[in-house]
């Protein structure tokens, strides 16, 4: 029996290291430069050895995400007992979020990997946006139950306001700094319709 001791098998140090080339490079110089080249030389392997496993850079980073390599901030909406004040400390979070280009790189990729595949698009839909999704519903839904929110609201609807509100600011990225009064707009039209009218009853 030979003295060396067995680490772990070349193929599986080869998949490590191109995951975290690909979050290397996705947080330090963005999704539209990152290549399939690029990552197979940040990980010392051939490009053909990338390819045997993801057919696209997309997918790559859709594994790195499912394989925690990646993190995408998020988290459900605080609970005050007051869903208007929880909601607005929310999405002013999620929006400063986006002032960080390693965020807005990974929502582009997120969404460039969706688009790619569909069974990526369910997997990340289903690890990502759609608990994001579920907290918002469910905090809404308290609002209800506490007489905030108005009983016949669409709840999901709003949830997909905010949602895709905050994907399309992402995606559409500009080069100044996002304002808190952009959160408070989105959300002073989002409790329009949403607030309970006064002197209504419970």
């Amino acid at each position: 029996m030979s003295g060396k001791q067995r680490g772990r098998p070349r193929s599986d140090q080869a998949h490590q290291a191109i995951l975290e080339s690909a979050r290397d490079l996705l947080t330090s110089g963005g999704y539209e430069r990152m290549t399939m080249d690029a990552i197979a030389a940040r990980a010392g392997v051939g490009k053909q050895t990338v390819y045997r496993w993801w057919p696209s850079k997309a997918a790559v980073v859709a594994e790195a995400v499912l394989a925690g390599y990646l993190v995408a901030e998020g988290g459900a909406p605080g609970d005050t007992g007051d869903v208007e004040a929880d909601l607005r400390a929310w999405v002013r979070a999620i929006f400063g979020q986006l002032d960080d280009p390693a965020n807005t790189a990974l929502i582009r990729g997120l969404a460039a990997a969706a688009a790619d595949r569909e069974s990526d698009a369910l997997r990340l839909y289903r690890r990502l946006t759609g608990p994001a999704r579920e907290h918002l519903v469910a905090r809404l839904a308290a609002g209800v139950r506490e007489g905030q929110l108005r009983p016949d609201a669409d709840l999901e609807a709003a949830a997909d306001a905010v949602v895709g509100t905050l994907l399309y600011r992402a995606l559409a990225h500009s080069p100044e700094a996002v304002r808190p009064e952009e959160a408070d707009g989105l959300c002073d039209l989002l409790f329009l319709g949403l607030r309970r009218p006064a002197g209504t009853k419970t």
